[in-house]
């Protein structure tokens, strides 16, 4: 639209806005959201429904100009682009009429230079987030800054603004904002590796040098992240092959702050360490955790009676969630002293790892325990089991919980020092998180359960309240609708998608990851187009958040990280069990899969502990074909777990 044709569509839009007032008031009851798709709740936090994709442009366009006048040509290019409607004015009057119905008290005016919606600073999350980041100064307490910059990136919800995804008045924005976005999480990892949690922020770190391969200050902090942790020797790789990256790619060395940090580790500086010892705290989840108020109980209670407790079952099923829930229980008992200590074991360089001896893993494994409990210069000594009795000697006498979660990839070398430990330290207790269990003599396992969902006699169409009220005491549908809500607000269980919502829930299996990644579809599909699309569950569950573990973003990233930690008998059981597509039981499968060198012992040996459960049909990694993985039985869902004592 040209200058002149501006002019003349606004002068048109105040004689037909006359009686719009000049000047401002405070929303004050109302509030905003542009960190994820656009958002208003009230001052109850209820969402406010802005209808119709142009109102909602208009609110958007009106918003990023952060109370500062919009022009009504502006306002017009930002909602129609070159495709204006016949009489543009009228029309966006029309707009304009409707979202002030929409946001009742809102403090939309219009004036000589065009229209403006004046909100208080911390009724946007925008404005909210970077006060929050200004106030994170460098150079304060690290653990101040750790808080408030978590505060801050808790209120992201997704992309900005993505629900305008690629329209030319939102890049801009999104740019700016996502660059903020990663300078906070670099910030928030500097402030807790001053905090010494190397260990438990390598992995996050290890994502992101994925997303920017050749930003270096994401690039620095991951290498000091990796020699926190102990992992010395992937870190000094980790510089090798960046600054190959960059030779290859841009003809340049590495800058001086990422050769100053190489300089460091070959000659371990001092400096590399935490600021402060104090003990790292539990990660803070961003979101509520959802069914698993009696798993949390019963797993506290295991632990009072258990010095070793490992929760197992599938990826995706909540190990690590519902361990950091009880640890944080466990935080606040007097009986738990020492403290509770989190040693993150998924960030190891997997490929690396594979191809190395037990004992260097086992190396590896108790380096990461005494980076985190802050045992230095461990002396030498000639086996892992030496090594760790030597460790237990540091800790020994403090009444501390060890958590080692994401055990699968090194098990055997975690059972070896977690043996060693719990047999030298007899006040340590060890929550463990693993696909499957250590196998060490005084070991409970805790299976722990997919989330309860629906029976299949919860009919299609459109349901009555009471079926909703019985559909929502089912703890994978109350995840499904709540994680739903954060994706598009306003969402929520009712009649005419409670059968959906169901049979979502059954064809995930309440398999919270799962059912997380579905949620987040409803951005872009309605709920019935999501349960059709679930026929190719692996093609839609394609994307989640950016911030998870590569392994957690999609449904096949999951199936593929689990299928690698197989050997050869169990990928040929999984394969041959493709027959069975619906499902089928211990019997079954050894009729199939029990022949070319397999016995029915080792189809048994790759049944899970737990008695109860099918198999269910998957695309094996790579080849295309489909495969089985197991899963419990809907008919046997329970919200309880067998534990078994080795």
């Amino acid at each position: 639209m040209t200058e002149r044709a501006h002019e003349t569509l606004l002068a048109r839009a105040r004689a037909a806005d006359g009686t719009a007032r000049e000047g401002g008031i405070s929303v004050g009851t109302v509030r905003f959201g542009l960190l994820g798709p656009l958002a208003v709740w009230n001052d109850d936090g209820v969402p406010v429904r802005v209808p119709e994709g142009k109102i909602r442009a208009l609110l958007a366009s009106l918003l990023l100009a952060e109370g500062n006048a919009v022009s009504a040509g502006r306002l017009a290019d930002d909602l129609w682009g070159q495709d204006l409607p016949g009489n543009p004015v009228n029309t966006l009057q029309t707009k304009v009429s409707q979202l002030r119905r929409t946001l009742a008290g809102a403090a939309l005016v219009h004036g000589p230079s065009g229209y403006a919606l004046t909100v208080p600073a911390d009724a946007l999350d925008v404005a909210r987030f970077r006060a929050l980041v200004r106030k994170a100064k460098p150079g304060t307490d690290a653990a101040g800054r750790a808080r408030v910059l978590s505060e801050a990136l808790a209120l992201w919800r997704g992309e900005p603004l993505a629900d305008f995804a690629g329209e030319p008045f939102a890049i801009p924005f999104a740019a700016q904002l996502g660059e903020e976005k990663l300078g906070a999480r670099e910030d928030l990892a500097e402030a807790r590796l001053e905090l010494g949690e190397g260990a438990a922020v390598v992995d996050e770190l290890g994502t992101l040098v994925e997303e920017h391969p050749l930003r270096e200050r994401v690039r620095a902090l991951h290498l000091r992240a990796l020699y926190q942790a102990g992992r010395q020797a992937e870190a000094l790789r980790g510089y090798r092959d960046f600054r190959a990256l960059l030779v290859g790619e841009l003809g340049l060395e590495p800058g001086p702050e990422l050769r100053e940090v190489h300089a460091a580790m070959l000659r371990q500086d001092p400096v590399l360490r935490p600021s402060s010892e104090r003990r790292p705290p539990l990660p803070v989840p961003l979101t509520e955790l959802v069914g698993r108020d009696d798993a949390v109980r019963t797993v506290t209670g295991l632990l009072t009676t258990h010095r070793l407790v490992t929760l197992t079952g599938p990826g995706g099923v909540g190990k690590t969630r519902l361990a950091t829930a009880a640890a944080a229980v466990v935080d606040t008992a007097p009986e738990a002293s020492g403290g509770v200590w989190l040693v993150e074991l998924a960030g190891i360089d997997r490929h690396s790892c594979a191809g190395e001896s037990g004992a260097n893993q086992g190396e590896w494994v108790l380096d990461a325990v005494a980076s985190v409990l802050g045992v230095r210069d461990l002396p030498a000594s000639p086996g892992v089991a030496e090594r760790a009795g030597r460790l237990a000697e540091a800790v020994r006498g403090r009444d501390l919980l060890l958590v080692l979660d994401n055990c699968e990839l090194v098990v055997e070398s975690v059972a070896v020092v977690t043996a060693a430990l719990v047999r030298a330290a007899p006040s340590l207790r060890v929550l463990a998180t693993s696909r499957q269990p250590l196998g060490i003599a005084g070991e409970l396992v805790w299976p722990v359960p997919p989330l309860g969902i629906p029976s299949g006699v919860h009919a299609e169409g459109e349901a009555t309240e009471s079926t909703v009220a019985a559909i929502r005491e089912f703890s994978a549908v109350r995840l499904f609708a709540a994680r739903a809500a954060e994706a598009v607000p306003g969402f929520a269980l009712e009649p005419a998608n409670a059968a959906a919502v169901a049979a979502i829930c059954r064809r995930l299996d309440g398999l919270p990851l799962a059912l997380e990644l579905a949620a987040t579809k409803l951005r872009a599909l309605g709920i019935g187009e999501v349960l059709t699309r679930l026929d190719d569950r692996f093609r839609l569950l394609d994307s989640g958040h950016r911030d998870a573990p590569a392994r957690q973003r999609t449904l096949r990233a999951l199936i593929d990280w689990s299928w690698e930690l197989l050997d050869e008998v169990e990928r040929t059981v999984l394969s041959r069990l493709a027959v069975h597509a619906e499902g089928c039981d211990i019997a079954a499968a050894e009729a199939v899969c029990a022949a070319g060198g397999i016995g029915p012992a080792d189809v048994a040996g790759c049944w899970p502990a737990s008695s109860t459960g099918r198999w269910w049909s998957a695309s094996t990694p790579g080849t295309g074909r489909d495969t089985a993985c197991w899963s419990r039985s809907p008919s046997t869902a329970s919200p309880s777990s067998t534990p078994v004592v080795n």
